[in-house]
């Protein structure tokens, strides 16, 4: 009957193409034809069935990924195993996270950063070595890291003022590592992290790069693993990140007209020269009025670039009045009293404030000045004459 109705229609609208219509139609009632039928609808159901799970799989994706926006990843519970993580010096929030995430202490660092911004005390997370577990979450993370036991402390600490040769055997005594793979490690500042640029010099004189100034006193967490070399990168990455903060080689360069090498070797004078931290800028000034002013030889004149020559060479350093006439007047020693101009390299590993003092030294015509008093204060003077006076204050204390 709907064939019937079909037809009619087809024939009285369509004309001629009734008849393509009407064939069409006996078509699909043949055997044959019945066949590729049920096959067209067999397809039809697959490719249905296709598209929904095409479609299934792309909403779910299209929900983990939106869910993921909204939700932060994070393990569950305080994790297992062990791990040891190290967070460097100066790092940051978000990087402590990725230092976590790298060791699959926490699943991602939102978890991480999250946590410790909820969690007031975490500012008091430090740099250095921490023993923790895998896969924790970000709040259990952060509460690990605030507790002390889960810090491994292999601390070190190095004062202002000791040379390279003596750092080493302090750093070697508790990381039992040898002094000579110390002195090896250090051959090649350069290849230790101090960039090239530190070792040039305005008065144009050639050195060779030396460690020395760059070791940068101060108390180091030595990491279990650590070696020779990772030690004195640890030291080096720290000496440029404080005379960063402190604009050392854009001041002095702009402020002293010097190189910033040079005003680091004028630091380590004032280091192992002045008594008292409060004479430390002015000792600075005397090194800068003796190379650079009114100074018949403009040389230092100082007994400790001649100490630490002797160091340098294997020999005992003496104190001012046990040196000869020949070890204070050596021509041949290139840390001589009398060598025109800066000495080679540093001759210590100054602290802040020394870097301090020859960045920004108080201004006064200084040439000479003595210890005299037993807290180690200095007088300072402009004169030959003055000078001897003050000596005579210092041989009524007792200093001399």
């Amino acid at each position: 009957m709907m064939d019937d109705l079909d037809l009619g229609f087809d024939e009285q609208d369509r004309g001629e193409k009734g008849k393509h219509r009407r064939g069409a139609v006996r078509k699909r009632k043949g055997g044959s034809g019945g066949g590729g039928g049920r096959g067209k609808t067999a397809l039809a159901l697959l490719l249905a069935f296709v598209l929904l799970g095409t479609i299934g799989g792309g909403a779910f994706y299209g929900f983990d990924r939106v869910q993921s926006y909204f939700v932060t990843p994070d393990y569950d519970g305080a994790g297992t195993g062990e791990v040891t993580v190290e967070i460097k010096q100066g790092a940051l929030i978000a990087d402590m996270a990725n230092a976590l995430v790298a060791a699959d202490v926490v699943k991602s660092a939102k978890a991480f950063i999250e946590a410790a911004e909820a969690n007031a005390r975490s500012k008091n997370i430090q740099p250095g070595t921490y023993k923790l577990r895998k896969q924790m979450s970000g709040e259990s993370a952060v509460t690990a890291m605030l507790d002390l036991k889960n810090r491994i402390v292999n601390g070190v600490t190095i004062p202002e003022g000791r040379t390279a040769k003596n750092v080493y055997q302090l750093l070697s005594k508790e990381t039992k590592i040898p002094v000579k793979d110390f002195e090896a490690a250090a051959k090649d500042p350069i290849a230790r992290g101090v960039p090239d640029w530190w070792f040039k010099r305005t008065d144009n004189k050639k050195v060779k790069p030396s460690i020395e100034g760059f070791l940068y006193p101060d108390t180091y967490e030595i990491p279990p693993k650590a070696t020779a070399e990772t030690i004195i990168e640890q030291m080096v990455e720290n000496f440029l990140s404080v005379t960063s903060e402190m604009q050392f080689a854009d001041r002095v360069q702009k402020e002293r007209k010097i190189s910033p090498y040079e005003a680091l070797i004028v630091a380590s004078l004032a280091q192992a020269e002045a008594g008292n931290k409060d004479d430390l800028g002015k000792v600075a000034r005397v090194a800068y009025n003796r190379v650079f002013g009114e100074f018949p030889c403009n040389c230092l004149e100082m007994d400790v670039t001649v100490n630490y020559y002797l160091e340098l060479t294997g020999q005992k350093t003496k104190t001012s009045g046990q040196m000869t006439e020949e070890e204070l007047l050596d021509t041949k020693n290139p840390y001589s009293r009398k060598l025109r101009g800066l000495v080679p390299t540093p001759i210590n590993n100054p602290g802040k404030e020394a870097m301090e003092g020859a960045m920004d030294p108080p201004a006064g015509k200084w040439l000479f000045f003595v210890a005299i008093d037993k807290e180690g204060h200095s007088a300072f003077a402009e004169t030959i004459e003055e000078h001897e006076r003050n000596k005579v204050k210092a041989k009524e204390a007792g200093i001399i």
